[in-house]
């Protein structure tokens, strides 16, 4: 129902809304625009280019969504997730190569990763898991420069018509949250 302003009442303020009435409702997401945008993205391929990879380690966990730190290699949520509790180990060393990982950082990438998938099987349950590397721009890496591992947790049905259709992902709790509760739940040594 529209009172001729060009929104719906139904639909906020005005100016808000999404013009005459056509039959779709319609699921904001105005944070996913910094993404489109590129915010918080490199400028460059070195650290000082803005990399967050190695801007998150300097902040506090709850301010950098850092879910656990080891020696070489730390946890932090994807600021953009796939899904509820996506996780992404880094290296702290800014290095865009697997192959340029030194053992250390190799195993402690693998430990984490192992960490992080018991953390999110105790905190949410999920059935399945995608784990791997985007490595290179052309491989779909968002930041190509800085390597990081993407652990994220999938539930049967998890693609449905939001996704699929609406282009829209729906996470049931905020980031802080998710850190908090995964941090909660990782494995202790």
């Amino acid at each position: 129902m529209t009172d001729g302003s060009g929104y719906e009442e139904r639909g906020g303020a005005p100016g808000a809304g999404t013009g005459e009435p056509d039959g779709w409702e319609r699921l904001w997401t105005p944070h996913r625009m910094a993404y489109i945008k590129g915010e918080n993205k490199p400028s460059g391929p070195r650290p000082e280019d803005g990399c967050p990879f190695c801007r998150a380690p300097g902040l506090s966990d709850p301010e950098g969504l850092v879910v656990h730190r080891g020696k070489s290699a730390y946890v932090v949520l994807n600021l953009y997730p796939y899904n509820s509790g996506h996780l992404l180990v880094c290296p702290y060393r800014h290095v865009s190569e697997y192959t340029a990982l030194n053992e250390q950082e190799t195993a402690e990438v693998a430990t984490l990763t192992q960490e992080g998938i018991r953390a999110l099987t105790a905190a949410y349950r999920p059935q399945a898991f995608n784990v791997g590397m985007n490595l290179g721009s052309a491989a779909g890496a968002g930041i190509a420069a800085h390597l990081h591992q993407h652990i994220v947790p999938r539930w049967g049905g998890d693609t449905n018509f939001m996704p699929v259709i609406g282009h829209t992902k729906v996470l049931p709790e905020l980031l802080e949250q998710t850190r908090e509760r995964l941090a909660g739940h990782w494995p202790s040594d």
